[in-house]
């Protein structure tokens, strides 16, 4: 049995739900009065990214650099040389979409503890657009030296996420999604930046989420299971560095595994689970995430059941490749 406590309702219709980025607003403001050292930059964006927490909490150690993302990072590294821990916020879109080579080089190849939070990412954002959409930030990221790379599942994991990201001590990118998402974490359901978690346990497939996919696949596993597949579902927060000894044991046991992002697989998630399993347990595996294409507009509910994205969608999508793959084992 998984020891990892999940909220008792998550599969009701009045499953508790909340922006990400709020658990991001909370956690700042905590490690704000944890540490004086805490200062926080923002590209014109401070309620929307839940900054505002932070800025009303410490105005003294709150910057409005204005919609400048390059100077953004620049001035948030030369804080971090000079002793203090920069958080930075702005649509992912914009940083690290607009200012990846700064955070290239006077974060990642100085390694300065300058922690970057990408808010509206994926295809949730919604009627924005194809333009809002930041569909590639977990492939910029996590190619960078040094740049630890974390996507919440949910607002509760990811207040605790920005306290610990506070103290790392390292260049870090936090993700955030915009829409009210279903919390299925507790209090005390554990957090440590590095760390996958069992939720579910299961010998037919490892279903691998980041992020908000993995609420998604705890509901394909309950669908999964009304059809006689045992789903083993692995939720994995910090994308990089990943916990090997954790996603290698699951997918040994099972013999397959499907990942699930709500960004593009080609260099994504998917892909660093690609690259795990292919050097050290080669095993069939399906990707689901977006395929080489750009999002578009719609309502966010749309545009997850239009890309494949929601639980019932990810199910049959399983369902298939179970049916048409057999299982790992010594001799595969």
């Amino acid at each position: 049995m998984s020891h990892y406590p999940l909220q008792s309702n998550i599969f009701d219709d009045e499953v508790a739900k909340e922006p990400i980025r709020a658990g991001f607003g909370r956690g700042l403001k905590a490690a704000g009065e944890a540490d004086e050292r805490v200062v926080a930059l923002c590209a014109d964006l401070t309620e929307s990214t839940q900054m505002h927490l932070f800025k009303n909490a410490f105005p003294e150690r709150f910057i409005e650099i204005g919609v400048a993302e390059q100077n953004l990072v620049t001035v948030a590294s030369g804080l971090a040389r000079a002793g203090k821990i920069p958080f930075t916020s702005s649509y992912a879109a914009f940083s690290p979409g607009r200012n990846w080579e700064q955070i290239r080089t006077t974060a990642a190849l100085n390694e300065q503890p300058v922690k970057v939070v990408g808010s509206h990412a994926g295809v949730s954002v919604g009627p924005d657009g194809a333009t809002h959409q930041m569909l590639e930030d977990i492939a910029l990221m996590r190619v960078l030296p040094h740049m630890v790379v974390v996507a919440p599942g949910d607002s509760v994991e990811a207040e605790k996420a920005t306290k610990l990201i506070a103290k790392n001590d390292k260049p870090s990118y936090l993700r955030l999604a915009r829409e009210k998402t279903p919390i299925f974490s507790t209090e005390d359901s554990p957090f440590e930046i590095g760390k996958a978690y069992v939720l579910r346990e299961g010998h037919d497939i490892t279903l691998l989420g980041t992020g908000t996919m993995t609420y998604e696949l705890l509901v394909a596993a309950k669908e999964l299971e009304s059809k006689g597949v045992s789903a083993e579902v692995v939720h994995v927060p910090t994308i990089k560095p990943l916990d090997e000894e954790t996603i290698l044991a699951s997918v040994r046991k099972t013999g397959r595994a499907l990942t699930a992002e709500e960004a593009q697989i080609a260099g994504g998630f998917g892909s660093a689970i690609a690259e795990l399993l292919s050097e050290k347990m080669p095993t069939p595996l399906w990707r689901v995430g977006m395929r080489d294409r750009f999002g578009e507009s719609g309502k966010p509910d749309e545009l997850l059941d239009l890309f494949g994205l929601t639980g019932e969608k990810i199910a049959v999508q399983a369902k298939e490749f179970i049916n048409n793959t057999p299982q790992y084992h010594r001799d595969y």
